[in-house]
């Protein structure tokens, strides 16, 4: 089927811009994309450290490689948040080394003898395996039907536990602590952690979306009475390093270390996934194969540039997917900022050397903050799951498990072959690796069991048994995404089949607007007031129940002709906590709408902004013609079942 692209993203220039796309004022993106250099320096510069350590680099080595990793990362962060045609997703992803190649690199490394030797060794793997991604992102991208909630949510939610023990190190001193139960440590990370809460507690707007950066001065400051501040690498270091290609010499190409590249840079595609759904779950921005494509084209691409400029592979962090969501800003344009800071810290050393001057501690506190968050983000994804079904339950059960198994006990990939080690050495790997399969094992390989009809319950399915079904159960599932009985599923149904999601997506929203008026304005009535905000006919007064009591009449219920209890839950989210006055005012509007236009004020309220922009939008509203505003209602109808399409179908 051929999917008919729109165009009134370009043609209309009144169409309100995504917080994505939305360029903040120049001071706040600068502090914005500053914060993120600070949250994400630490883990930046870790991977050369360790890999200079166990393949006997010197110090004069060492500086280049944290230089060069600096300018990768500020250019491969700057391809995928503002991107290039097909290449880099454009979401606030910033690009950094991933940890999952650092146990590879070292044993390639020395494997070529160590030194210089090893590193170019290293550097022809790296070049290979980021072509190969970049030239394999789209078949890649196409398997994301394997990629349902449960595993998404599991891979999420493991990432984000299995980097709270790094946070944790640096809370005691980092891994080199002469004294890693120094009480003076832990007040330190507490203190910074407190700060960031307190900030997030007490003040809203711009303060309160630069908690971390407030936390990490402040406690920095802390720090500086106790001696924990050295300054004396800012006065040793150059004012300018400028990275060259191929500086350590020409890269040598090894088939054993390419083919253990190409393995890290799979694995790695499937935490980029991961953090490309948190982060569009974070801003509110549907994800599909075409962005995770772009994103991992991203990966290759700036791979395979590390490994000409002394670098390594990259891949998203998720650090910094946890700063999206603590601070709320969404802008893809503050992660550009970060990366130009990057860029600029990689070719001054003293500035590098300036933000390194952090104490371990204080770096601790405020990733305490950001990599639970990423958690949060896992279990929120988890929400959609069904764990009625027991399937479901043993995949992030296992997946769980097995992550923080090897993330408390690392050693254990001392037991496994070589080759395993690589890929289960990581709780991040390890917990994907098991999710993945199990999801392949318990929903993609035997006989297909039947499509279950929709239930009150919210159950998602996934678009290949949404496609086998029969007409009644194709109708009875997509009923849910209505109000009230309509002809719409069954129509949709006699079109297929459908190439992919998007395609059904699309057929969906064609069908509402090429129905007939009557049948458009009958299911017009089945709606709330503002989405159940306002009570029914707009009185003021609680809305009738049904007999069930699941919901108000109209209202949000389970059954194959109308949205679940779940769904009325997220479309509500947002707004429902209400003081007596807002909800007086907004039943007032809703009765005097319902009065000139004879059918209901219907709301998407998850596109709907806070209080005072949906009373704002419900006044405007009443002062349009009728042919309009039964246009409007059909779009904001249309609004709400894509958006419970979402959350209904995967794949």
């Amino acid at each position: 089927m051929r999917l008919r692209r729109s165009t009134s993203a370009t043609a209309d220039p009144a169409r309100p811009v995504h917080p994505v796309d939305r360029v903040p004022p120049a001071g706040r993106l600068a502090v914005y994309g500053m914060q993120h250099v600070l949250a994400f320096y630490a883990g930046a510069v870790v991977v050369p450290i360790l890999l200079a350590n166990a393949i006997g680099l010197d110090e004069r080595q060492l500086i280049h490689l944290i230089n060069a990793d600096l300018f990768t990362c500020g250019i491969a962060s700057i391809l995928q948040s503002v991107g290039i045609g097909r290449i880099g997703v454009r979401l606030p992803l910033l690009q950094g080394v991933t940890f999952t190649a650092v146990s590879p690199m070292i044993a390639i490394g020395l494997a070529a003898g160590g030194g210089t030797q090893g590193l170019t060794t290293i550097y022809g793997a790296v070049i290979v395996a980021g072509l190969v991604t970049f030239f394999a992102a789209p078949y890649f991208a196409r398997l994301l039907r394997f990629f349902p909630p449960v595993v998404t949510g599991t891979v999420i939610t493991v990432i984000g536990l299995a980097l709270l023990p790094v946070a944790a190190t640096d809370a005691v001193g980092g891994s080199n602590a002469p004294d890693p139960g120094n009480p003076l440590y832990l007040g330190l990370a507490l203190g910074t952690l407190a700060v960031i809460v307190l900030i997030q507690r007490l003040f809203r707007g711009f303060l309160a979306t630069v908690a971390v950066l407030a936390g990490l001065v402040l406690g920095t400051l802390a720090a500086v009475p106790f001696g924990l501040v050295d300054l004396s690498a800012v006065g040793e270091s150059d004012w300018v390093g400028v990275t060259t290609p191929f500086h350590f010499g020409w890269p040598q190409f090894s088939i054993a270390a390419i083919l253990s590249m190409i393995v890290v840079m799979m694995i790695t595609a499937v935490e980029t996934t991961g953090d490309v759904i948190a982060t569009g779950e974070i801003v509110d921005k549907k994800v599909g194969s075409d962005d995770v494509a772009r994103a991992l084209r991203a990966d290759g691409a700036a791979t395979t540039l590390g490994g000409v400029l002394n670098s390594f592979p990259y891949t998203c962090f998720a650090e910094n997917v946890g700063l999206v969501r603590l601070t709320r800003v969404s802008s893809r344009w503050v992660v550009a900022a970060a990366g130009g800071f990057m860029i600029l810290i990689g070719l001054v050393p003293k500035a590098g050397a300036l933000v390194a001057a952090v104490p371990h501690p204080v770096l601790g506190g405020a990733a305490l903050a950001m990599f639970a968050t990423v958690a949060v983000v896992g279990i929120q994804t988890l929400s959609r799951v069904d764990f009625r079904d027991h399937r479901n339950v043993v995949v992030v059960g296992s997946g769980l498990g097995v992550a923080l198994f090897v993330t408390v006990q690392p050693d254990v990939a001392q037991a496994l072959p070589e080759w395993a080690g690589i890929v289960l050495g990581s709780g991040i790997t390890a917990g994907s690796v098991v999710a993945i399969g199990l999801n392949l094992l318990f929903f993609h390989t035997g006989r297909r069991r039947d499509i279950a009809p929709a239930t009150p319950g919210g159950d998602t399915v996934t678009f290949d048994r949404l496609a086998s079904a029969d007409a009644g159960e194709f109708s009875a599932v997509l009923g849910r995404l209505f109000e009230g009985p309509t002809a719409v599923p069954a129509r949709v149904h006699a079109r297929g089949p459908f190439a992919d999601a998007t395609a059904l997506r699309a057929a969906v929203q064609d069908e509402l607007f090429a129905a007939p008026p009557e049948e458009q304005r009958a299911l017009m009535g089945h709606y709330p007031d503002l989405g159940g905000l306002a009570g029914a006919g707009g009185s003021g007064a609680p809305a009738p129940r049904r007999p069930d009591g699941v919901g108000p009449v109209g209202g949000p219920v389970g059954g194959p002709v109308g949205g679940t209890a779940a769904a009325a839950l997220r479309d509500r989210a947002g707004l429902a906590l209400l003081g007596n006055d807002d909800r007086a005012e907004l039943c007032a509007v809703a009765a005097a709408y319902r009065e000139r236009f004879g059918f209901p004020l219907i709301v998407c309220l998850r596109d709907a902004g806070d209080t005072r922009t949906l009373l704002a939008t419900a006044r405007r509203r009443l002062e349009h013609p009728p042919a309009q505003e039964h246009a409007t209602a059909l779009v904001e109808i249309a609004k709400v079942a894509g958006r419970r399409f979402d959350d209904l179908v995967s794949g």
